[in-house]
Protein backbone atom coordinates (compact mmCIF):
# COMPACT_ATOMS: atom_id res chain seq x y z
CA UNK A 1 0.00 0.00 0.00
CA UNK A 2 1.30 3.57 -0.80
CA UNK A 3 0.76 6.19 1.48
CA UNK A 4 -0.16 9.85 -0.06
CA UNK A 5 -1.24 13.33 1.52
CA UNK A 6 -3.49 14.95 0.07
CA UNK A 7 -5.35 18.47 0.09
CA UNK A 8 -8.66 18.87 -0.61
CA UNK A 9 -10.63 23.03 -0.94
CA UNK A 10 -13.01 24.74 -2.23
CA UNK A 11 -14.71 28.02 -2.40
CA UNK A 12 -18.07 27.77 -4.43
CA UNK A 13 -21.32 25.84 -3.20
CA UNK A 14 -21.61 24.20 -0.40
CA UNK A 15 -18.28 23.97 0.40
CA UNK A 16 -18.88 21.51 3.61
CA UNK A 17 -20.49 19.55 1.83
CA UNK A 18 -18.39 19.22 -1.16
CA UNK A 19 -15.34 18.14 0.86
CA UNK A 20 -17.21 15.57 2.48
CA UNK A 21 -18.30 13.89 -0.68
CA UNK A 22 -14.86 14.39 -2.16
CA UNK A 23 -13.78 12.06 0.75
CA UNK A 24 -16.66 9.69 0.81
CA UNK A 25 -15.70 9.36 -3.29
CA UNK A 26 -11.77 9.32 -2.25
CA UNK A 27 -12.46 6.71 0.49
CA UNK A 28 -14.81 4.22 -2.10
CA UNK A 29 -12.78 5.00 -5.26
CA UNK A 30 -8.82 5.32 -3.86
CA UNK A 31 -8.47 3.55 -0.90
CA UNK A 32 -9.52 4.45 3.07
CA UNK A 33 -8.50 7.68 4.82
CA UNK A 34 -6.72 7.36 7.60
CA UNK A 35 -6.14 11.07 9.07
CA UNK A 36 -7.99 14.06 8.31
CA UNK A 37 -7.17 17.73 9.52
CA UNK A 38 -9.96 19.85 10.98
CA UNK A 39 -11.88 21.80 7.96
CA UNK A 40 -10.25 25.68 7.94
CA UNK A 41 -11.44 28.43 6.48
CA UNK A 42 -8.86 30.12 4.30
CA UNK A 43 -8.04 32.88 2.40
CA UNK A 44 -8.11 32.86 -1.29
CA UNK A 45 -4.36 32.64 -2.11
CA UNK A 46 -3.18 34.23 -5.29
CA UNK A 47 -6.44 35.69 -6.06
CA UNK A 48 -7.18 37.36 -2.80
CA UNK A 49 -10.81 39.14 -4.41
CA UNK A 50 -12.34 35.25 -4.19
CA UNK A 51 -14.68 33.96 -1.63
CA UNK A 52 -12.60 32.14 1.62
CA UNK A 53 -11.51 28.35 1.32
CA UNK A 54 -12.20 25.45 2.87
CA UNK A 55 -9.61 23.11 3.12
CA UNK A 56 -8.59 19.88 4.60
CA UNK A 57 -5.52 17.96 4.76
CA UNK A 58 -6.09 13.69 4.48
CA UNK A 59 -3.84 10.47 4.41
CA UNK A 60 -4.72 8.06 2.17
CA UNK A 61 -3.50 4.48 1.89
CA UNK A 62 -3.91 3.15 -1.66
CA UNK A 63 -2.50 0.56 -3.99
CA UNK A 64 -2.81 3.15 -7.10
CA UNK A 65 0.36 4.50 -8.48
CA UNK A 66 1.12 8.39 -8.31
CA UNK A 67 -0.26 8.83 -11.76
CA UNK A 68 -3.35 6.54 -11.51
CA UNK A 69 -4.11 8.06 -8.40
CA UNK A 70 -3.74 11.95 -10.04
CA UNK A 71 -6.33 10.24 -12.80
CA UNK A 72 -9.05 9.42 -9.98
CA UNK A 73 -8.70 12.66 -8.24
CA UNK A 74 -9.27 14.46 -11.20
CA UNK A 75 -12.27 12.53 -12.19
CA UNK A 76 -13.61 13.07 -8.56
CA UNK A 77 -13.13 16.46 -9.22
CA UNK A 78 -15.18 16.61 -12.39
CA UNK A 79 -18.08 14.41 -10.59
CA UNK A 80 -18.30 17.61 -7.97
CA UNK A 81 -18.71 20.20 -10.65
CA UNK A 82 -15.42 21.61 -10.79
CA UNK A 83 -14.43 22.55 -14.38
CA UNK A 84 -11.06 23.82 -14.95
CA UNK A 85 -10.67 26.94 -16.68
CA UNK A 86 -7.10 28.41 -18.89
CA UNK A 87 -6.21 30.81 -15.54
CA UNK A 88 -4.72 30.03 -12.30
CA UNK A 89 -6.25 30.50 -8.76
CA UNK A 90 -10.24 30.72 -9.74
CA UNK A 91 -12.95 29.88 -7.88
CA UNK A 92 -14.14 26.06 -7.82
CA UNK A 93 -16.04 23.78 -5.90
CA UNK A 94 -13.37 21.61 -4.96
CA UNK A 95 -9.46 21.51 -5.72
CA UNK A 96 -7.78 17.86 -4.60
CA UNK A 97 -3.81 18.23 -4.75
CA UNK A 98 -1.28 15.53 -4.03
CA UNK A 99 1.22 17.20 -1.69
CA UNK A 100 3.19 13.79 -0.90
CA UNK A 101 2.93 9.66 -2.29
CA UNK A 102 4.86 7.55 -0.34
CA UNK A 103 8.49 9.55 0.09
CA UNK A 104 9.25 10.03 -3.81
CA UNK A 105 10.30 12.53 -5.75
CA UNK A 106 7.95 12.81 -9.72
CA UNK A 107 8.78 15.38 -11.71
CA UNK A 108 6.84 14.74 -14.90
CA UNK A 109 4.79 17.18 -17.28
CA UNK A 110 1.42 16.62 -15.47
CA UNK A 111 2.45 15.51 -12.29
CA UNK A 112 5.15 17.08 -10.18
CA UNK A 113 5.50 15.41 -5.92
CA UNK A 114 6.27 17.00 -3.52
CA UNK A 115 3.69 19.58 -4.80
CA UNK A 116 6.06 22.42 -6.02
CA UNK A 117 4.30 25.47 -3.90
CA UNK A 118 3.00 23.94 -0.68
CA UNK A 119 6.00 25.15 1.69
CA UNK A 120 4.65 28.84 0.45
CA UNK A 121 1.55 28.13 1.45
CA UNK A 122 -0.23 28.44 4.96
CA UNK A 123 -3.52 27.20 3.44
CA UNK A 124 -2.03 23.71 3.01
CA UNK A 125 0.43 23.46 5.86
CA UNK A 126 -1.60 24.68 9.05
CA UNK A 127 -3.85 21.22 8.13
CA UNK A 128 -0.95 19.42 6.81
CA UNK A 129 0.72 20.10 10.02
CA UNK A 130 -2.40 18.74 12.11
CA UNK A 131 -1.78 15.19 10.82
CA UNK A 132 1.90 14.88 10.05
CA UNK A 133 3.87 17.41 11.66
CA UNK A 134 6.91 15.54 11.65
CA UNK A 135 6.61 14.13 8.14
CA UNK A 136 9.88 15.22 5.62
CA UNK A 137 9.83 16.56 2.52
CA UNK A 138 12.11 14.96 0.66
CA UNK A 139 13.87 17.76 -1.65
CA UNK A 140 13.97 20.16 1.11
CA UNK A 141 15.04 17.97 3.72
CA UNK A 142 12.87 20.17 6.61
CA UNK A 143 9.53 18.88 8.32
CA UNK A 144 6.70 20.12 7.88
CA UNK A 145 6.12 22.10 11.81
CA UNK A 146 9.82 23.94 10.27
CA UNK A 147 8.16 24.23 6.88
CA UNK A 148 5.10 26.05 8.76
CA UNK A 149 7.65 28.48 10.92
CA UNK A 150 9.39 29.31 8.44
CA UNK A 151 6.41 29.84 5.55
CA UNK A 152 6.27 34.06 4.93
CA UNK A 153 2.33 33.67 3.61
CA UNK A 154 0.63 35.75 6.11
CA UNK A 155 -3.17 34.85 4.89
CA UNK A 156 -5.57 33.91 7.37
CA UNK A 157 -6.20 30.19 8.00
CA UNK A 158 -8.81 29.43 10.74
CA UNK A 159 -10.57 26.29 11.57
CA UNK A 160 -14.20 25.87 11.17
CA UNK A 161 -16.53 26.68 14.22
Amino acid sequence: MNTAYLILGGNQGDRLKNLNEANSLIASEVGPISKYSKIYVTAAWGNEGLSDFYNQAVCIKTPLSATELLDILLEIEKKLGRTRGTEKWQARTIDIDILFYNNEIIDQKNLIIPHPFLQERRFVLVPLSEIANDLMHPILNKDIKTLLIECNDKLDVRPLD
